[in-house]
C-alpha cells in the first residue's frame, strides 16, 4: 500500500472513529454559570508512563504501516544504537520525521521528546507534546494512553517553564489535562478558556473545546466552537464534528449540509460511503 493511501485511510479512521470514542471520564454537563464550557469530576489517572517504551510503540506502528515503509525506519533505529552526541540527535530527528511521514504520532512523539531534552527550547517541547496529544487521540489502546498523557503533560510543562505566555503550550497542556492528565478535567478547560479569551479565534483551543462540549452533551456550544474554527480555515475534521453536533440537536438540514461538505473536502470512496450512511439515517 502506498504512503498517501495510508495517510488518507488513517485520517478517515481518526475522524469516523470519533463515534466510537468513550467520553472523557468525569466530563458532565456544565451549569450555566461562569462562562464555563463543561463541569468535571475525576478522570482516569495516567499512572503507567514508565511501562511503555518507544520500542513497543514503534513495533505496533510498524505492523500498521507494513514492512516496506517500516524498513528505512528499522535501518535508522539500528544506526541510533551506535550513535552518540550530535549524530544521535540528528538520527532522532530523522526518525521523528519518518514517523510523521506515515502519520504515526506515537513513536514520533518519543523521538521529538528526545530532541527536546537535548535542545531545551519551548518549541521543541511543544512539538513533542502535540505529538503525544495526537497519539492519545488516535489510539484506543488503554495500556498506552496513560503513557501518552503523562508525557504530553511533562512536555508542555517544560515548554511553559521556558515560555510561560506561549498559547500553544497552554492549549496543549489544557487538552492533556482534560483527557486525564490532571486531577480534574476542569483545570484543562480553564486553560483552554484562558487561551480563547486572549485569542478568540485560536484554532486548536476552539476545536478541542468544541469536542469536549460534544462529549459533555453541550452541542449548542460545540456548534459555535466549530463554526469559529471553520471561519478561520475550512477543514474536514471540524466540519465532521459540526455535522455530528447538528445531528444531535435535531437540525437535520444543517447536519446534511455539513456532512456533504466533508465529502467534497475528502474525496475518498470509503469515507464518502460512511458519510452517505450517516445522511441516510437522517432522511
Amino acid at each position: 500500500m502506498k504512503k498517501p493511501q495510508i495517510v488518507v485511510i488513517i485520517a478517515v479512521l481518526a475522524i469516523v472513529g470519533y463515534l466510537y470514542m468513550q467520553p472523557v471520564k468525569g466530563l458532565q454537563k456544565a451549569e450555566e454559570a461562569n462562562h464555563s464550557d463543561t463541569e468535571a469530576a475525576t478522570p482516569a489517572a495516567p499512572g503507567m508512563a514508565s511501562t511503555i517504551s518507544v520500542e513497543q510503540v514503534s513495533e505496533s506502528a510498524k505492523s500498521t504501516i507494513g514492512a516496506d515503509l517500516a524498513a528505512p525506519i528499522t535501518d535508522l533505529e539500528g544506526k541510533l544504537k551506535a550513535a552518540s552526541g550530535t549524530e544521535k540527535t540528528a538520527i532522532e530527528k530523522q526518525l521523528a520525521t519518518k514517523w510523521d511521514d506515515v502519520n504515526q504520532p506515537g513513536p514520533a512523539a518519543f523521538y521529538y521528546k528526545a530532541v527536546a531534552e537535548n535542545e531545551k527550547t519551548a518549541d521543541a517541547w511543544i512539538t513533542a507534546g502535540n505529538h503525544f496529544n495526537d497519539a492519545y487521540k488516535l489510539t484506543q489502546d488503554t495500556l498506552v494512553q496513560p503513557t501518552f498523557l503523562t508525557n504530553a503533560v511533562q512536555s508542555f510543562e517544560q515548554a511553559r517553564q521556558l515560555a510561560p505566555d506561549n498559547l500553544d503550550a497552554k492549549t496543549g497542556l489544557g487538552i492533556a489535562y482534560v483527557n486525564g492528565g490532571a486531577p480534574s478535567p476542569m483545570a484543562g478547560i480553564s486553560l483552554l478558556l484562558e487561551v480563547v479569551k486572549q485569542d478568540p479565534t485560536n484554532r486548536s483551543a476552539n476545536l478541542n473545546l468544541g469536542v469536549f462540549s460534544m462529549k459533555s452533551g453541550q452541542f449548542e456550544k460545540a456548534v459555535e466552537r466549530f463554526k469559529t474554527v471553520i471561519a478561520q480555515k475550512p477543514e474536514v475534521e471540524p466540519y465532521f464534528y459540526l455535522a455530528e453536533s447538528y445531528k444531535q440537536l435535531g437540525r437535520k438540514k444543517e447536519a446534511i449540509e455539513a456532512y456533504n461538505k466533508c465529502k467534497t473536502m475528502m474525496p475518498d470512496p470509503a469515507f464518502g460511503q460512511r458519510i452517505d450512511e450517516y445522511i441516510k439515517e437522517l432522511n
